[in-house]
């Protein structure tokens, strides 16, 4: 760790934050005056080529990507032989932090989250990007409930060979299979990660645990995720549907992009919405109840209407049509609002009133003075 205050090129640093091969601090920018982070690549991670490879990757990458989901990385260079990255300096806690201590929300707020994550993961697979380590510790939530996806660390573009023979990167818990066996890994990968980050959002553990890397790999490889966790925290089958889709063993069984997966949500989100908003802003009331609710809600002196005796239907009994009358009718027979003419009552419902009756008068007076016109024309 650098003694504070430093400076690197026109960064001042002012705070440490935390890092392993590189250390992250809180800095001003000299020039432009706004707090940012930078990243600085350790002495040990610098003596490492493999090291220091990913680190100029991550810039690379990182840098060329713009999304309201995703950290902004604003510059980045080399001083002193130590590479350092300059980003948005994020306010708030990480993903891990908020799900421990339930600031991340009921159920519904975690959700919007997970929509959130999967939108940004799905903008980087569109420029070709695996980001390889999606974990809680990996986002950023701020004070609004916005989430910042980071750390593109050994986040792997198309066509681009970085890691030995042999060498899996990645965070073991939410690694997919065949990044687990050292395969060619796909986007696929970043879709098993977020359902397993999704598990863990939903119910506040991780779905695979094991005493060792063996046993955590193996459970990966072979055993079906348990969703008794989600079943027991209430978690909804359409949810655990989503979770399955993305956690599945096999690449090919996996939603195709994370977007789809992101779309499930929103429409489950939507459905749950409106079924709460019937329940909660729409309650029923009785028939009895409707007519006192009225009854006290009528101006005094206005007369009170007669209501009908209510009978029950006998039990087991179902209409097959409504029974309701419409307005104004009688058993067969419409009746005419008071003070318009008898012709009314064939004309349709919406017809009927004084402004209808304006209407139907106006097109009558047009077609006698066409009719009118008409015959002149002929005489002549």
């Amino acid at each position: 760790m650098m003694q504070l205050p430093a400076r690197i090129g026109k960064y001042e640093l002012q705070e440490f934050l935390g890092g392993g091969m590189s250390h992250v601090y809180r800095a001003q920018d000299t020039v432009l005056g706004r707090m940012v982070a930078v990243k600085i690549l350790t002495e040990q991670g610098c003596a490492d080529a493999e090291a220091k490879a990913r680190f100029l990757q991550e810039a690379r990458v990182a840098s060329s990507i713009v999304h309201e989901n995703i950290m902004n990385v604003y510059d980045f260079g080399e001083e002193g032989g130590k590479p350092f990255i300059v980003m948005e300096f994020l306010k708030g806690q990480s993903l891990r932090d908020a799900i421990r201590s339930g600031a991340a929300g009921n159920i519904r707020n975690r959700l919007t989250l997970a929509v959130q994550i999967a939108k940004a993961l799905d903008y980087i697979h569109q420029k070709k990007i695996i980001h390889r380590d999606i974990k809680p510790e990996n986002l950023q939530v701020d004070q609004t409930g916005k989430i910042k996806l980071m750390d593109f660390g050994i986040a792997k573009a198309e066509g681009m060979q970085l890691t030995r023979a042999g060498f899996t990167l990645g965070t073991p818990y939410y690694m997919a299979p065949e990044q687990v066996l050292g395969q060619q890994v796909t986007h696929l990968v970043d879709v098993y990660s977020f359902g397993i980050l999704l598990f863990e959002l939903l119910t506040g553990a991780k779905p695979i645990m094991g005493e060792s890397i063996e046993k955590i790999f193996n459970k990966i490889l072979y055993e079906p995720l348990d969703m008794a966790p989600l079943q027991a925290a209430g978690v909804e089958q359409e949810l655990q549907r989503i979770i399955a889709k993305c956690t599945s063993k096999q690449p090919q069984d996996r939603y195709p992009k994370l977007f789809d997966a992101a779309s499930d949500i929103e429409r489950y989100l939507g459905v749950q919405g409106s079924v709460r908003t019937v329940t909660t802003s729409m309650p029923t009331m009785s028939a009895q109840q409707a007519a006192q609710a009225a009854q006290q809600q009528r101006p005094a002196g206005m007369p009170t209407m007669p209501t009908r005796p209510t009978t029950q239907p006998t039990q087991g009994w179902q209409p097959t049509q409504s029974t309701q009358q419409p307005p104004n009718a009688t058993m067969g027979t419409q009746q005419v609002p008071e003070g318009l003419p008898g012709f009314v009552s064939v004309l349709p419902a919406a017809l009927q009133n004084q402004t209808g009756v304006m209407v139907v008068v106006a097109i009558a007076v047009l077609l006698v003075m066409g009719l009118v016109y008409f015959v002149i024309s002929l005489l002549i």
